[in-house]
């Protein structure tokens, strides 16, 4: 297994002192893994030769020859894509329609409707309604989801969150398509397909599901530099959240506002979760999907229930078009951040979710998200990526859905007047009434609506010039930088939870070249990381991946970035008590009114779903028979047992479980005297810390909910992990 390391040097880089191994890096990747940024020239033949092998020429579904597959049509290197682009609409039409009837992608998904409140003006940047006056609610239906998963899949897979939010305006519906981190793995959207076919079941056999951990996930990514920044992201610990109520939401790209005098001002949204981030182990994952495979559907639904309405921050990143001159990375690459340090996030209002949908397919199921639908005074960017969503998107809905009329369908209406000449079709609830249904045309006010120009969405004229081509801009072309900056971001014990993640996905790829060419990538990030990443697979460390452009190593490390950097707290979480018949019930009435006070809840697991009989004879009913409700399901536990009724626990393999587990994932655990006969038979009574916490009286009720703010005991973790 290797020798073990402190956790305090694991991450810390030393590329100065990286070695190279005897291994020679194999053909393909040294042949594949630098992007060009150059227009590839084709040989015009049937085959050519790529790493001694001659294969055939890529061509469209009508046989015409491909010379790009890797970059859509633009005026220039960074400007807009062109329509004519007919070799990525065909690739991307084709995608579109893969699947019936559910999502090709973001299957997995929960909804629920809810407002936003402007709590500061934006009159000067932008003229979109919304934005104008402090404390008007708009209405919004959000949809939380995975991303690989099909619509049977589990909550709680490694993988991108969706955080989708549909506002209903008076000026028309904005749609902020949006996930819970804020780069993703391409740069150009004619790259979607084969990122979700490499990432998606292999089509051989059908598996794995929900997970990127095989061979062709990890093949893509490789030769792929660009996506190396993505996976710092989805190996780290934002890829398994506890809760979509414990998660940021990002816009992705770059967007414009547009005031009312025509100025433009880039923008960034930024969705700021108020009962802050929390993630959750990877084992405790596979634990949670076990047992509660809707673990975030349920969890949601029980908060808007009980009241505790979930509430987000949006913030703002704005910045001129002077920054975005002198700014290191370019502003319209998605595969990059803007870290905050350089452009502060402004809060401008707040997101609440109040209210569950009425029918899940009424609702959840056909709400059409799509990214072009902007209203005035907001505007796209020519991000490459975000130029090719806004016409997937179109096209998938009408796939999906079956008609152009999806828009009649209540949850996708517009909540403002409509007028328009479109007609007929699959769906048609309400067609244009009187005689014309054309325009222009002479019929004055009978002859229906008019553009307005005073009124109506207007795009930023902004001016563009180049050749036609298929070009990658070179100032996309730093693959390794920001993947670093997020690294050495993180905490120790984040860092080690991104080693571990990337060992376990690389142990499941079946060719020792694949896993060789990840890890040379790895070595342009972090020499620390890909040392640990090697020693796991027992690999021989490979040289690093041939780089377009060298690694910043002057880049600080951005606070933001780190979950555990942020404020913690325990309201909002949810306490599992396991008691038995005869527990101390003034000891459980203040566990109970300590969760409450602070603004969390509980639940009582028990040996029995009837409940139990407390020492003073109430019986107290219980949400969870132990083994339906094992503590990966909690955030602290605590176990308040009678001597008699800890024996029947004792010789139980699942209140055992619930002992071992949440000592193995570093929760708190309270405990009463009583209960040690547990604690020794789960293993843990000869390792308890600091964060295992006796309830002797009643007082230390309320100092063992007080210390669960932390969350976890990470120190624990470097005791009970045989690669720490």
């Amino acid at each position: 297994m290797g020798s073990k390391r402190k956790p305090s040097s694991f991450g810390e880089s030393a590329m100065a002192n990286a070695g190279k191994s005897q291994a020679a890096q194999p053909d393909l990747a040294a042949a594949e893994t630098e992007m060009s940024y150059a227009q590839p020239q084709g040989d015009g033949g049937e085959t050519h030769q790529t790493a001694n092998a001659a294969v055939e020429t890529l061509t469209t579904q009508q046989g015409i020859p491909v010379s790009d597959d890797q970059n859509t049509l633009r005026i220039g290197a960074r400007g807009p894509s062109l329509i004519e682009d007919f070799h990525f609409r065909e690739k991307i039409f084709h995608f579109d329609h893969e699947r019936i009837p559910e999502r090709v992608v973001h299957a997995r998904g929960f909804g629920v409707h809810g407002y936003f409140e402007l709590t500061k003006s934006l009159a000067d940047m932008t003229r979109a309604d919304l934005f104008q006056r402090v404390g008007e609610q708009t209405p919004v239906f959000v949809r939380f989801s995975t991303v690989a998963g099909s619509k049977g899949s589990a909550d709680l897979a490694r993988d991108v969150r969706g955080f989708a939010v549909k506002f209903y305006t008076k000026e028309g519906n904005w749609d902020l398509v949006g996930n819970n981190i804020p780069v993703f793995f391409i740069q150009d959207a004619i790259k979607f397909p084969d990122l979700i076919h490499a990432a998606k079941p292999e089509p051989d056999r059908g598996f794995p599901q929900a997970q990127t951990a095989h061979d062709n996930f990890w093949d893509f990514v490789s030769l792929s530099p660009e996506s190396f920044h993505m996976i710092m992201w989805i190996m780290s610990d934002r890829a398994i959240p506890r809760s979509f109520r414990f998660m940021e939401g990002f816009g992705v790209h770059s967007f414009r506002f547009i005031n009312a005098e025509g100025k433009s001002t880039f923008v960034k949204f930024h969705w700021k979760p108020k009962l802050g981030l929390q993630s959750v182990l990877w084992n405790e994952a596979v634990k949670i999907n076990g047992a509660d495979p809707d673990f975030h559907r349920r969890d949601l639904w029980d908060a808007i229930k009980g009241g505790h309405f979930p509430e987000w921050e949006l913030g703002l990143q704005l910045f001129d078009d002077a920054f975005a001159e002198r700014f290191e990375f370019d502003i319209l690459d998605s595969t990059k951040i803007i870290p905050e340090e350089q452009v502060p996030v402004q809060i401008v209002g707040r997101l609440v979710l109040d209210r569950t949908v009425d029918n899940f397919f009424a609702e959840t199921e056909q709400v059409a998200f799509c990214t072009q639908n902007m209203v005035p005074g907001i505007d796209f960017s020519d991000d490459p990526l975000l130029q090719g969503r806004n016409f997937s998107y179109l096209d998938t809905q009408l796939k999906r859905l079956g008609s152009p009329n999806f828009t009649h369908l209540p949850v996708n209406a517009p909540r403002c007047p409509m007028a328009h000449f479109q007609q007929d079709g699959h769906m048609a609830m309400k067609n244009p009434k009187a005689r014309a249904n054309y325009e222009p045309n002479s019929w004055g006010a009978l002859g229906g609506p008019r553009e307005n120009p005073e009124r109506g969405f207007t795009s930023f004229p902004e001016e563009v010039a180049g050749p036609k081509t298929r070009l990658r801009s070179e100032s996309f072309a730093d693959h390794y930088s920001q993947a670093r900056q997020f690294f050495i971001s993180q905490a120790p014990i984040e860092r080690k939870h991104i080693g571990d993640a990337l060992t376990f996905e690389l142990s499941k790829c079946e060719r020792p070249d694949i896993r060789a060419r990840v890890v040379s990538h790895l070595l342009n990030i972090d020499v620390a990381l890909a040392t640990r990443v090697a020693d796991g697979l027992r690999l021989e460390m490979p040289d690093p991946a041939k780089a377009a452009r060298p690694t910043r190593q002057e880049l600080p490390p951005s606070a933001p970035l780190s979950i555990l950097a942020r404020p913690k707290s325990f309201a909002g979480r949810k306490l599992g008590i396991l008691a038995t018949d005869g527990a101390d019930a003034k000891l459980l009435k203040a566990l109970i009114e300590a969760v409450e006070k602070i603004g969390a809840v509980y639940e009582i697991v028990a040996p029995h779903i009837g409940g139990v009989v407390l020492d003073d004879g109430a019986m107290q009913p219980a949400a969870q028979k132990i083994d339906g409700g094992p503590s990966v399901l909690y955030d602290a536990v605590a176990i308040v047992a009678s001597e008699t009724g800890v024996a029947d626990l004792v010789g139980d393999a699942a209140a055992r479980d619930f002992a071992s587990d949440a000592f193995a994932h570093c929760k708190f655990i309270g405990f009463t005297q009583s209960a040690t006969p547990l604690l020794e038979k789960a293993g843990v009574a000869d390792a308890l810390d600091e964060a295992c916490i006796q309830l002797a009286t009643v007082k230390d009720a309320a100092a063992f909910v007080a210390a669960c703010a932390e969350l976890r005991y990470w120190p624990r973790e470097l005791t009970v992990d045989l690669d720490a």
